[in-house]
């Protein structure tokens, strides 16, 4: 792979030197639209699942297929996304995906059976995945250096937030309109959503790194100085070499740069792609197990034994996916301060670490002979320390390693391929978690939420060396 050109050079050093404006912001927020969507989706199917069931007869098997049709669509949209953003730019792959997932939520929403809700989720999954690695890439390369950790750390706890406001979308549908098929509502309602993140990303300019990697050096300079403008200013001035490049128009030609899946096993990039991926695997098996399933296991624990009635008890299992949800937002808060301050890896350490004590403390109730009720503190305190942890953690710092340890050239492939990693975790974890429930009860499930907590602590501190210094970004 070759070096950037002195040209792209000096349009990387101003984008990282650029002063942060109004447009920065807006531009993050809409590229940030997947992350939201995939986090509305896992915990607003967790919500509809048991909806689902009452309106559609399906076994346990097919529920474990549902959501695992989520995180299998996302495995091949990781690998196609991050490629084709590589390849085609990130603007137009991800206003492409952000029309999968309107459409998928829309077909899910009126499906007549369970078996279109398996093609919709699939679709909902494809799109997301498409969208990690694109969006991932293109906040990294469009924020200054000063707010670059702290911005791709904020675009990654969106993901929280959508799982917050699907619970409480969840909890306001199941008061408002009780009905078996309030879980149309919900999944419909991520459409709407879609729809209008569609329309902002429309609005939002090609990656100027992008741009300047392909040679289109012209292009990226005229967005450069858009991108310093606030309301009613002229562009903030940048330095006297870069004018010199605006000035001259150079004539500059794409560099011959290798892309795609194979340059990521080469002896350079070999312990970061590692690094990159397998922790994000570890990770996801528990997140999405323990995510979209919380109301699931919550039932387990029969914290709503003393509702009368279906949808009461939903109900109340809504209620404590919400209580426990809310911490998801608060890791996502902490993170945004702790990530920049301590460091990706000591992050990542401490949160797999936070994850595994909480499950810990949900397997004592579990296990115990008095029933899980009996200590129900252990149990709120378990699912909120993880969720915590996670969002604090290694939700945040996986998420931001891959854009920023790889080259402009191949980052969107790289970030594609971790994605990808983390979604076949991913969909283990949904996949499994019904299966464990039925075979081997509540024990089972937290039990292996454990397990690869540990391993995803034992990963991140062994290949720790691979990592470069905060903030800074590959070229």
């Amino acid at each position: 792979m070759t070096a950037a050109s002195p040209h792209a050079a000096s349009v990387f050093s101003a984008l990282d030197e650029a002063p942060m404006t109004w447009r920065h912001y807006a531009y993050w927020l809409a590229a940030s639209g997947g992350a939201f969507l995939d986090g509305f989706s896992v915990s607003g199917l967790g919500v509809a699942l048991p909806l689902l069931k009452r309106d559609f007869p399906i076994s346990p098997l097919f529920v474990g297929l549902i959501g695992s049709a989520l995180v299998l669509g996302a495995v091949a949209g990781s690998a196609l996304g991050g490629v084709g953003a590589d390849k085609f730019g990130r603007k137009r792959v991800f206003i492409a995906d952000m029309a999968i997932i309107a459409l998928a939520c829309f077909i899910g929403a009126a499906a007549p059976n369970a078996r279109v809700i398996l093609l919709s989720q699939f679709l909902l999954g494809l799109g997301v995945g498409i969208d990690f690695p694109t969006s991932g890439s293109y906040v990294s390369e469009l924020m200054p250096r000063a707010a670059r950790s702290r911005m791709t750390v904020a675009t990654i706890a969106l993901q929280s937030v959508g799982m917050a406001a699907a619970a409480v979308a969840g909890l306001a549908i199941l008061k408002l309109r009780p009905s078996t098929e309030d879980w149309r509502l919900l999944i419909g309602a991520g459409g709407v959503i879609a729809l209008l993140f569609l329309a902002a990303r429309l609005w939002t300019p090609e990656s100027v790194r992008w741009l300047a990697t392909k040679g289109r050096i012209g292009e990226a300079m005229a967005l450069l100085k858009t991108l310093t403008k606030e309301f009613g200013e002229g562009p903030v001035r940048i330095s006297a070499a870069t004018a010199h490049i605006v000035a001259s128009k150079p004539k500059a030609t794409p560099h011959d740069q290798d892309v795609g899946y194979s340059t990521l096993f080469t002896a350079s990039y070999r312990a970061r792609t590692m690094l990159v991926s397998l922790p994000w695997m570890l990770m996801d098996v528990a997140t999405y197990g323990v995510g979209l399933f919380t109301p699931v296991i919550l039932g387990a624990m029969h914290l709503s034994g003393g509702q009368s009635g279906p949808l009461a008890a939903d109900f109340t299992d809504a209620e404590g996916s919400a209580v426990v949800d809310a911490f998801l937002v608060i890791g996502f808060v902490a993170s945004l301060w702790a990530v920049p301050r301590y460091g990706r890896i000591t992050m990542q350490v401490a949160g797999f670490s936070g994850m595994a004590l909480g499950m810990m403390l949900l397997l004592f109730a579990a296990m115990a002979v008095n029933g899980a009720n009996a200590h129900i503190a252990f149990v709120i305190v378990g699912f909120m320390l993880f969720n915590f942890a996670m969002n604090a953690g290694p939700n945040a710092t996986t998420f931001t390693l891959a854009p920023t340890l790889f080259p402009t050239a191949i980052r969107a492939s790289a970030s594609g391929f971790a994605a990808a990693s983390a979604k076949v975790g991913a969909a283990f974890g949904t996949f499994v978690v019904p299966q464990l429930q039925d075979a081997w009860g509540l024990v089972g499930v937290v039990s292996v939420m454990i397990a690869v907590s540990v391993a995803g602590l034992m990963t991140t501190a062994g290949l720790a060396h691979a990592v470069n210094e905060e903030g800074a970004l590959e070229e």
